[in-house]
């Protein structure tokens, strides 16, 4: 019997020393597995902002994570994580042998593993580099890695790594991101209830979810609390006190997206510079103001509202499409920069973008360009020009053709000045001003605007060319800010997650025409809202200028306008370029939108400037019982300008 025991021993020593041994071996084997939490680079939340500093969204791939470092993280929230999950942490290194022995005891006696005894440092091994499966050979795994990663890393840096990777229920990983989500706080504005609630959740993220199970995340949370007490780290008042606390809750979406087509505009401006654009956790700072988003938005609305009121029961002969959509765009004019966009009624049911992406004719919204052409090639708001019927001869291939344009109105004024042609919109009188500018004058004039495709034919007079919103919107500026053209500007600054600013942009612009010559048009425009097509836009005690355009048969529908402060694009259109139904036109479709827009401005500003600033060089004279205006380019006509020709090849 003596024998056998020896060969016993020695059996089981040996054994003993193989299983070291391999151990070791193992040890040595797998170190390398920790290399991901040593060098760790998690993916990180982009966050974009407005200039303001508020949240417009959050962008992420797969997770949601605002990581913090280890400074940044508040003293109460690493005791309250030891307290309930790893007492020991700052004494052991990487397994606990008295928690792993108790745990053993109980699950001898339960004959299955109901009980674990991972440290932290185990935790974050098993969540971040393991499976979760609850097998022998995965535990052994998991303590050896433990320890390995206890070597490489200090304390400090594993309560880092832990805290940002773990994920905390709600599509939440790391816990900056569940305060954020679950209480609208920082770190460092959080309760210690609400401590208590964030490290009660790694254990079960789904079970102890505030948003969904409040009362089993209260009783976890008190739980933490009682620990915290027990263990001496808490008071009898605090922990009375705490335990009663109620947190209140928010369910948000992970994304927080209050602007999605500014958000799909940011991202496809930078993602070809920055590919991990959704997980390198850059903050983007915008020239978006959210609160003119919301107004532009409800804006658009209403304008959409209103058509469909009209045409709720559409008569035979309307086309009312189902297609029927807008689009809205406002800069400050003074600067460029675009402080709301919306390329849609409904991002929901539509994504497309059409402040940016659609390409439509901006018809009569066009004209100023022409107008302010004339006004700095000699041109004054009283010179007159003919507002009479002109057919004019074109070839297409070898066949010969006519035009024979027509004003909206189907009647003819004859000789008017400037300034009533561009107030009612006249486009016979429009077309013989481009006549008489000259098709090559009118283009290397326009030329300084970088616009594509410019026609070589006088249907430039008439906005015969494509361009988007926001296109319209940048040429506008140079009347926003008299005479200055601003490039728009979306993203100001683009910050790494190291905190080193990696793209920023200023304002750009150039001086395009003369103030006063500027100021002339402005004044013009002025008069398109006070007494023209543009009436629908009028705001009580603010100078508003704009002009209105509608292209045959209503395809399209405009309204660019601007105040002293803001300027706004307005578009309505079918998306499938059929006509809208007759009477809809940009004073009546798209006006109601800016004027509503500024309405909404004015009441949230009311320091806003409320007249146009006259620069100098403008002066004024009476004539006709009128105050009229000229500048030294522009002076006052001395007589009425002759009939042009009847016919005029082109």
């Amino acid at each position: 019997m003596r024998t056998l025991f020896r060969w016993l021993f020695r059996l089981g020593l040996l054994a003993g020393v193989a299983l070291f041994g391999y151990l070791v071996w193992l040890y040595f084997e797998i170190g390398h597995q920790v290399e991901p939490l040593v060098h760790y680079d998690p993916p990180k939340t982009t966050q974009i902002y407005d200039r303001n500093g508020k949240l417009v969204a959050n962008v992420f791939d797969r997770e949601h994570r605002l990581y913090v470092p280890y400074e940044e993280i508040p003293g109460r929230v690493v005791e309250a994580l030891v307290a309930i999950e790893d007492t020991r942490f700052f004494e052991h290194h990487g397994v606990n042998p008295e928690a792993i022995f108790r745990a053993v005891i109980k699950d001898i006696k339960a004959r299955k593993m109901v009980e674990g005894a991972s440290t932290l440092t185990q935790q974050l091994v098993k969540s971040t580099l393991l499976s979760r499966e609850k097998k022998i050979a995965r535990k052994v795994k998991e303590a050896l890695l433990a320890i390995r990663l206890e070597q490489e890393l200090s304390k400090e840096e594993i309560l880092e790594r832990y805290l940002n990777a773990i994920f905390f229920g709600h599509g939440y990983y790391g816990i900056k991101t569940a305060a954020r989500g679950y209480f609208r706080k920082d770190l460092d504005e959080l309760s210690l209830k609400e401590i208590a609630i964030l490290v009660g959740l790694p254990k079960a993220p789904s079970a102890y979810d505030p948003t969904r199970h409040y009362a089993n995340a209260m009783a976890r949370a008190n739980r933490v609390l009682e620990r915290m007490k027990t263990l001496g780290w808490i008071d009898e008042a605090t922990y009375l006190r705490e335990i009663k606390a109620a947190p209140k809750v928010y369910d948000d979406t992970l994304t927080l997206n209050q602007a999605p087509y500014i958000v799909d505009a940011v991202i496809n401006r930078l993602v070809a510079a920055y590919p991990d654009i959704r997980r390198g956790g850059y903050r983007i700072d915008t020239a978006v103001d959210l609160e003119y988003q919301a107004m532009a938005r409800d804006a658009l609305k209403y304008g959409y509202d209103a058509y469909w009121k009209r045409h709720a029961k559409p008569k035979k002969d309307e086309n009312v499409s189902d297609t029927f959509n807008g689009a809205m765009v406002v800069l400050d004019g003074r600067s460029g920069d675009i402080l709301a966009m919306v390329g849609g009624v409904d991002y929901e049911k539509s994504a497309f973008n059409r402040a940016i992406s659609s390409r439509r004719q901006p018809g009569s919204a066009f004209k100023p360009f022409i107008y302010e052409t004339a006004l700095n090639l000699g041109y004054n708001p009283e010179s007159r020009i003919p507002d009479i019927a002109r057919t004019y001869r074109f070839d297409e291939g070898n066949t010969s053709k006519l035009w024979q344009p027509k004003n909206y109105e189907k009647d003819y004024k004859g000789m008017i000045t400037l300034r009533e042609a561009l107030v009612h919109s006249r486009n016979l009188a429009t077309i013989n001003l481009a006549s008489e500018i000259g098709i090559a004058t009118l283009h290397k004039k326009l030329e300084v605007f970088g616009i594509k495709d410019l026609p070589y034919n006088l249907s430039i007079a008439l906005g015969n060319i494509a361009l988007s919103p926001l296109q319209m919107a940048r040429l506008y500026t140079v009347f926003a800010d008299m005479g200055v053209l601003h490039e728009p500007r979306l993203v100001v600054t683009v910050t790494d997650d190291r905190g080193t600013v990696v793209e920023h942009h200023e304002p750009r612009g150039k001086r395009v025409y003369p103030a006063p010559q500027a100021y002339l048009l402005v004044d013009m425009l002025r008069d398109v809202v006070r007494r023209g097509t543009g009436r629908n836009a009028r705001v009580r005690g603010m100078d508003v200028a704009g002009k209105t355009g509608t292209t045959n048969n209503s395809v399209d529908t405009w309204f660019c306008s601007f105040t002293p402060d803001v300027e706004t694009v307005v578009w309505f259109g079918n998306d499938d370029n059929t006509p809208l139904p007759k009477r809809e036109t940009g004073g009546r479709t798209a006006a109601p939108s800016a004027r509503v827009f500024y309405q909404a401005l004015v009441k949230k500003h009311p320091e806003f400037k409320r007249k146009f600033e006259e620069p100098e060089g403008v002066y004024h004279a009476r004539r006709d019982g009128r105050d009229v205006l000229y500048t030294d380019i522009s002076p006052l006509p001395a007589e009425e300008a002759a009939p042009v020709d009847e016919e005029i090849i082109f």
